[in-house]
């Protein structure tokens, strides 16, 4: 009998779900939210309004994708949390309900773990994944961690961030510079065409494997607010440097801390994964880390960085082979740490 999960993603403010048949993935289906984007950032109430108006089409189109219908599904794995809360209870309200009438296993998923486990996610037999134990650098607008995955059960935390995650600094520095949200995108777009030496902004002294980047926000502001002062057409003028000195400086962050990890632990594969992880000068910035330091580097296809419902089921698929399957009352959390 085949083993076949159905996933479902809603912690933000992308309804996925996907369906993976004996291991391999059959369909991934994302809706996302344009209605943000006027806003500057995601919208709480919007945003479980809008899952709602989703996830039955969304779920529908991954099974039609899949080519199963609903009977033949082995269980139901869901983002539990951490997210927004009312968009998590869409996604968890419509798992709970679809496995109980399907009398069906429910395996809730920590969607930090799935973005950990993202690597595991196979599109053919002969795709290669990574062995246990294997350095993780996990990097997202909420959150930035070095996690050691000594298992798909055993992940531990050796290094996080203190205040802001690599994503937001992304996102906040290109607000203020007159950027669309997400702001992390253009950001790497106007990097290519730029100069990273053209400006020098802070690196914080953080003890151990811990990140900080609220001072390197600081510092952009202040080279805005200095120049502006003499130059109303300062940002405009050096959009693209100011992006590439930005990007660079946020690599060099996260590569120190990366680089100490990887001496500390002795593990020989590195894993990057998160929505930063699809920046592109931070992908060919890990591999080149990795290729000097004589590791195996594992970068996630573009598609799977963001938030998305085939890790969430290849996350479940672990749960479902050691039968850990979730209560019904379990309640979504908003926030938790791997």
């Amino acid at each position: 009998m085949r083993e076949i999960i159905l996933g479902i993603e809603s912690s933000c403010d992308d309804t996925s779900a996907s369906v993976l048949i004996d291991g391999l993935l059959a369909s991934n289906v994302i809706a996302s939210q344009e209605v943000h984007e006027a806003y500057g950032g995601v919208v709480p109430e919007l945003a479980s309004r809008v899952h709602q108006q989703n996830i039955v089409p969304v779920v529908s189109e991954a099974l039609r994708r899949a080519g199963v219908d609903k009977s033949e599904l082995s269980a139901i794995a869901y983002t539990r949390g951490p997210g927004l809360l009312g968009s998590l209870h869409v996604g968890t309200s419509f798992a709970k309900g679809m496995a109980m009438g399907l009398q069906i296993p429910l395996i809730d998923v920590n969607h930090l773990h799935g973005h950990v486990l993202a690597h595991f996610i196979k599109e053919t037999e002969t795709d290669e994944v990574p062995e246990f134990p294997y350095l993780c650098l996990l990097i997202s607008g909420g959150n930035s961690q070095l996690v050691l995955v000594k298992s798909a059960e055993e992940m531990e935390i050796i290094g996080q961030t203190i205040d802001d995650a690599a994503g937001e600094a992304f996102d906040k520095c290109a607000k203020v510079m007159g950027l669309p949200y997400p702001g992390g995108p253009h950001i790497d777009r106007l990097a290519q065409e730029g100069d990273a030496s053209r400006f020098k902004f802070s690196k914080p002294h953080i003890p151990g494997l811990d990140y900080s980047f609220s001072g390197l926000k600081t510092s952009f502001l202040y080279t805005l607010r200095d120049n502006l002062k003499d130059d109303a057409g300062f940002i405009e003028k050096n959009k693209a440097n100011l992006a590439a000195s930005l990007q660079k400086t946020i690599i060099d962050i996260l590569l120190d801390k990366l680089k100490k990890a990887i001496h500390q632990t002795g593990v020989r594969q590195v894993a990057i994964g998160g929505g930063v992880s699809a920046n592109s000068g931070v992908r060919k910035a890990v591999e080149d880390l990795c290729r000097k330091e004589g590791v195996k580097a594992w970068i996630p296809a573009r598609k799977f960085t963001t938030d998305n419902a085939a890790m969430v089921a290849i996350a479940g698929s672990f749960k479902y082979k050691n039968k850990e399957f979730s209560e019904l009352g379990l309640p979504p959390f908003a926030r938790v740490t791997v």
